[in-house]
């Protein structure tokens, strides 16, 4: 009788114990206190995964996290070298009534369900790596890899988000023509996209390459969300505007282009740029006038940034949540697209980071049809000219790297935008 007297209390502070312990929640500060940016977004991701919601508090510390307590998730915090706070429920609570305050510039935004990730890439390794693919490895998120057939095939309606990098849609085979024709990993890189448009049932490459521009357009209008960087941003644009013309010299397929193929352009076709001038020179490094062109040798590095805009948490969470930082500049960084010219986006698009008087905007959001688009220019956040051959870079020496987590802001902005798909 007396053991089970001793037992009673026991029991009952163990429950209460218990209980409150359930109550309390796992909070991710994103500010400079965080020593590991990029594999947080990892955390947060596989959490959704794993069927549990998450808070995000839009410019709250950079953008930090909120969710549920767990041993495990608090130990995977740890494995990973990611800074968590255990908070009291009530800690929690007067935290979002601070966030949700109407004088502040913050807000809570509800993530959960983690999207399905599709990487736009070929089966064949080429001579560059893609900084998306990076970062999602070193996150720790899970996605697919899908190519032309898989695109053509109608795949693309099974993923919530897809991104495009360092891609010519214009079927020129990114203009290396001048520099690396007579290289075995380019010439093998021509023979196999020949090949394959055969086999999907084109004459031509740059022709195959319009129909999968055609088809992840749609995907857009359906509901997907599109990020690309590099020269899959402008390309993209390019072969839109270009449907039905021949813009590719005979360098390229063996025919001759369409004399008339400037004026041919249809502008209404495109997602983000407009009024732009394709260049037609084979031995240019470059597909029009989109991209601002910058010679390497003459910048300073030292001082080019680009500037992210601050937009209003509660009325524009969208454009807030792409741009959630803990530093509101950031190092600027080389691509075959290296920034956009300012005069040649679309009024409907918004900036979302760019050069102050410059005129060279580096990071643009818009929507077309149900879904939505996020363009960010340059190749490697962290390598500032990465070079064909270079080795891939090492995110474990950038874990904070504020140019990397505006990839990983998209990966959860899905999350946050509950839309009704298209089948």
């Amino acid at each position: 009788m007396r053991f089970r007297n001793l037992l009673l209390p026991l029991l009952i502070t163990f429950v209460l114990c218990t209980s409150i312990q359930a109550q309390d929640k796992l909070f991710i500060p994103m500010d400079a206190s965080q020593s590991n940016h990029l594999k947080a977004y990892g955390i947060i991701f596989n959490n959704l995964q794993d069927g549990n919601s998450s808070q995000w508090l839009l410019n709250y510390r950079g953008g930090s996290f909120m969710t549920n307590y767990s041993e495990n998730l608090l130990k995977k915090t740890r494995l990973k070298n990611v800074k968590a706070e255990v908070i009291s429920n009530a800690e929690a609570a007067k935290l979002i009534s601070e966030v949700e305050q109407p004088d502040a510039n913050t807000s809570v935004i509800q993530l959960d369900k983690a999207p399905k990730i599709a990487v736009y890439t070929p089966k064949q390794a080429l001579p560059w790596d893609d900084a998306v693919t990076l970062a999602l490895t070193y996150a720790g998120v899970e996605f697919d890899k899908v190519w032309d057939p898989e695109v053509l095939n109608g795949k693309l309606s099974e993923y919530d988000w897809l991104h495009l990098h360092h891609e010519d849609f214009t079927g020129q085979y990114g203009k290396f023509w001048v520099s690396s024709r007579n290289q075995p990993w380019y010439i093998k890189q021509v023979r196999e996209m020949e090949a394959m448009a055969q086999e999907l049932g084109y004459n031509k490459v740059s022709n195959e390459k319009k129909a999968i521009a055609a088809e992840i357009k749609e995907y857009v209008g359906n509901g997907g969300f599109l990020f690309a960087m590099c020269s899959g941003t402008d390309t993209f644009d390019i072969a839109l505007a270009s449907q039905g013309v021949d813009i590719v010299p005979s360098q390229f397929d063996g025919d001759p282009m369409d004399p008339n193929a400037q004026q041919k352009l249809d502008f209404e076709n495109t997602l983000a740029f407009t009024d732009f001038v394709l260049s037609t020179d084979p031995s240019e490094y470059e597909h029009a006038d989109i991209d601002v062109p910058v010679q390497i040798d003459e910048v300073d590095k030292t001082i080019d940034f680009f500037t992210l805009f601050e937009f209003s948490a509660k009325w524009d969470p969208v454009p807030t949540m792409l741009t959630q930082n803990h530093v509101s500049s950031i190092r600027g960084f080389y691509g075959q697209t290296t920034a956009f010219q300012k005069d040649k986006i679309k009024e409907s698009v918004v900036v979302l980071g760019e050069s102050p008087g410059r005129g060279m905007v580096k990071y643009i959001h818009g929507n077309y049809g149900q879904g939505t688009f996020t363009f960010y220019a340059g190749h490697d956040p962290e390598d500032y000219t990465h070079r064909v051959n270079d080795p891939p870079t090492d995110l474990s020496l950038h874990t904070s790297s504020p140019g990397y987590r505006l990839i990983l802001n998209n990966i959860l902005f899905p999350a946050a935008k509950k839309k009704k798909r298209k089948t």
